[in-house]
């Protein structure tokens, strides 16, 4: 490990010559690139990387769905279905399944799971689409 006499002010020289972006660029190189200086096309992402934005995507898309007053009355089963389309589609997209948000709050759960499957989404996404639906539908892991 370097020593942290070493790290620190490394890090700040590397960010002044880098820069810091949080969405893909193209280097001087034309490499794609992100963060500060990560060349995505030699180096890629690690797999403690991968797993943290993993994780931190979830979060948001709890978090998001967090703001309708029947996401906390799911059970665990139903919460992570939902997490699963808000992963995949955005908060945007996800909003414009005016029925099925409306089924969810009267604990519709069939009905939302239609809804959700009576969808462009369902159509593009195919398996996705079904398990999750199963999911509201039953409230049941998929096996």
């Amino acid at each position: 490990m370097l020593p942290a006499e070493i790290y620190d002010p490394l890090r700040r020289i590397i960010r002044q010559d880098e820069g810091y972006r949080a969405f893909p660029y193209k280097d001087s190189r034309g490499i794609e690139t992100i963060g500060v200086g990560r060349n995505l096309q030699s180096v890629g992402l690690h797999d403690d990387e991968i797993e943290l934005m993993l994780t931190n995507d979830i979060e948001d898309s709890w978090l998001y769905l967090s703001r309708y007053d029947w996401f906390a009355k799911l059970d665990p089963v139903r919460q992570a279905a939902l997490i699963d389309m808000m992963f995949n589609l955005g908060p945007a997209k996800f909003a414009l399944f005016t029925t099925m948000i409306g089924h969810l709050s009267r604990a519709e759960y069939a009905n939302a799971a239609a809804a959700a499957l009576d969808s462009t989404w369902a159509a593009q996404v195919g398996e996705r689409a079904r398990r999750d639906a199963d999911m509201i539908a039953t409230g049941e892991w998929p096996s």
